[in-house]
């Protein structure tokens, strides 16, 4: 490292892959320190940087690194403190205010690495332990190139805790070659072994098999359900209107859960579009809702013991699920780039078509909100055991906004002078657009017709009343 490299170093602030020190003694400092950076909690893959001999306001102390010091520093790669041994480099680097030992730490690929037992990680500028539901994030990491949990086998459960003739009528139709299957003559726990389906080694299902064709899934996994709650107002301490539990396996939950979003949840109200035309409008778009719900139980923690939560408002739905971001994405590259927690459930729900894999399910929301004159969904990926979205819904007179799009500059201008004195004669505003009065007369028509604007009362006596009131 140069010393210009170091200074640029040095000019930064304390951050999840920097930290300052001009103790030389405080060896547990330095090794919490490197386990922290090891284990990279943000999931970025950038080095981390000790900087021994630079104070916190990133002036050089004057420090004299010797050889003593180099050596003491870099043993601690294999003093076995930390476990799994950490990839780090140290090396002296000299400047006119005197030398800093920089220990660059790579972000190890084999995580949690805990010192002497426990996970240390950086929150910002900050060291900490790491929670239970840290660990686990730095597990999953790891795991994230291996089996996921959904193809573990649950040594708990047995062939009969899974809806094999759903599997065999229904599924396997699907998902198999029609002519490969009517020449599979394997034994049906080899054909469900080479779905994901089944462990011939532990002679059991796998978790796949009981969240998507499971009997009582819930009882292997006490979180794998969805609560849905409809409450009075905008939070959740107002009065609760109406409540469900969707509890069986997803084949069957699935299409209950459609159903219900339909008929339960997504309501359309007629607006006038015109005296004569009238167009519904939605609260929610049904395929927006549905891509949603698909997408939270498909990359649910089902090792949780949350429920996913559908929580319905006055004015907007929340939809929040155990599991944050996991494997490859990260809040960074959200939602550009997609990973699978639940590899083997994830393709089964493609095969029975809920999804479609190919990463441009949030865009398609996205796109069927705005469709629906509603506000972009809102995702809150910055929860470590939780991904949340909020959309809300359309209350505002939507297809208002596609009438008075199509008014001319004069029928604003005539609306303008009714809105200002509702008594306004066609003589003064042909005297203030600067037409004729039969062109006023043909604007007025015009307004009439879609609706925005009646005449009350007689032709003298009476004034214009705006219906649809767009400044």
């Amino acid at each position: 490292m140069t010393t210009e490299e170091l200074y640029n170093i040095i000019a930064c602030t304390e951050s999840y892959r920097l930290e300052k020190t001009i103790s030389i003694g405080n060896m547990d400092k330095f090794q919490e320190a490197i386990c922290a950076f090891a284990n990279d909690l943000t999931g970025k893959r950038e080095k981390g940087y000790l900087l021994i001999g630079v104070t916190d306001d990133g002036k050089v102390s004057g420090l004299n690194v010797d050889d003593t010091l180099l050596k003491k520093i870099s043993s601690i790669r294999s003093d076995g403190n930390i476990l799994p041994l950490p990839m780090m480099t140290t090396e002296k680097v000299s400047t006119p205010e005197g030398d800093v030992l920089v220990v660059e730490v790579t972000p190890s690929f084999n995580t949690p690495v805990r010192y002497r037992g426990r996970t240390f990680i950086r929150i910002g500028p900050r060291r900490d332990i790491a929670s239970t539901e840290e660990e686990r994030i730095l597990t999953e990491r790891c795991a994230a190139s291996l089996p996921t949990f959904d193809t573990q086998p649950c040594r708990e459960a047995k062939l009969e805790d899974i809806d094999v003739d759903t599997i065999v009528r229904e599924y396997l139709p699907l998902a198999i070659d029609r002519d490969t299957l009517v020449n599979d003559t394997r034994p049906l726990k080899e054909q469900l072994a080479s779905l994901h389906l089944y462990s011939m080694q532990w002679d059991c299902p796998t978790y796949a098999a009981l969240i998507m064709f499971g009997n009582n899934p819930k009882y292997f996994m006490p979180g794998a359900y969805i609560q849905y709650v409809h409450f009075k107002g905008n939070n959740n301490g107002g009065e609760i209107l109406n409540e469900r539990r969707f509890e069986n396996c997803l084949y069957k939950m699935l299409p209950e859960l459609e159903n219900f979003i339909r008929d339960g949840i997504v309501t359309k109200r007629p607006v006038p579009v015109s005296i004569l035309r009238e167009k519904d409008v939605l609260n929610y778009p049904f395929k927006a809702l549905r891509e949603l719900m698909m997408n939270a139980v498909m990359h649910r923690d089902y090792q949780a013991n949350m429920p996913t939560r559908l929580y319905q408002y006055d004015n907007h739905i929340e939809i929040m699920n155990p599991g944050g971001l996991y494997g490859q994405a990260r809040p960074e590259n959200f939602p550009h780039v997609n990973d699978y927690r639940n590899s083997v459930v994830a393709g089964i729900m493609k095969t029975l078509n809920y999804v479609n894999m190919f990463n441009h399910g949030i865009g398609e929301v996205q796109e069927l909100l705005r469709q629906n004159n509603s506000p972009e969904a809102e995702f809150n990926v910055d929860y470590l055991t939780a991904f949340s979205v909020i959309v809300k819904e359309n209350v505002t007179n939507d297809v208002t906004k596609e009438v008075t799009n199509e008014l001319t500059e004069r029928q604003r201008l005539i609306l303008n002078l009714m809105r200002n004195n509702s008594y306004v004669t066609i003589r003064e505003m042909s005297q203030k657009t600067g037409v004729v009065n039969r062109t006023i007369l043909r604007d007025i028509e015009s307004l009439q017709e879609k609706g925005i604007i009646v005449r009350e009362g007689g032709n003298k006596s009476g004034y214009w009343k705006i219906i649809i009131d767009k400044a």
